[in-house]
């Protein structure tokens, strides 16, 4: 096998540096670069995952160093989640984060009842300029907006 063999078996030790870190670490600066917050969204959670495979890691050493083939399995799971043409970080923030973690329910309160409930049923994303809108033009104006948005509602059952 010679060279080959000896390339084949640290092969995760070769790519797995550029994988995993030095060209997430070039993405996530383009990322807070450029005004789109979906590939904020598709670093950050990149971040957090490859967090928790290293915490994993430490934790588990020594039942992982019996294991011959967990660094493939991992450069195969960080070529999955890095690579654009499967986003995979953001698939999983897509699909499980925001299923299943809810943050960002605490709604200030100096608004009144009826406008934390509204608020609190909306994605951080809509809530934002909902608020902006209300502290701009005031709560009787989200009142009518919110007014008929229930009359248009029930012209369409």
């Amino acid at each position: 096998m010679g060279v080959v063999g000896a390339i084949a078996r640290r092969l995760d030790a070769l790519i797995g540096p550029g994988v995993m870190l030095v060209y997430p670490l070039y993405a996530s600066m383009r990322a807070i670069e450029s005004p789109s917050p979906m590939d904020d969204q598709q670093w950050l959670t990149y971040w957090v995952i490859y967090s928790f495979i290293t915490l994993f890691e430490l934790s588990c050493w020594q039942i992982l160093q019996w294991l011959p083939f967990w660094p493939f399995v991992k450069l195969v799971w960080c070529l999955w989640l890095v690579l654009p043409i499967f986003n995979g970080a953001a698939y999983i923030y897509e699909n499980v984060v925001r299923k299943y973690v809810k943050v960002g329910t605490y709604v200030s309160p100096t608004h009144s009842e009826g406008h934390r409930r509204v608020l609190q049923m909306m994605s951080l994303d809509a809530r934002k300029p909902v608020e902006r809108y209300i502290q701009l033009y005031g709560p009787d104006a989200f009142d009518r907006v919110v007014k008929a948005a229930e009359k248009e509602a029930k012209k369409h059952p």
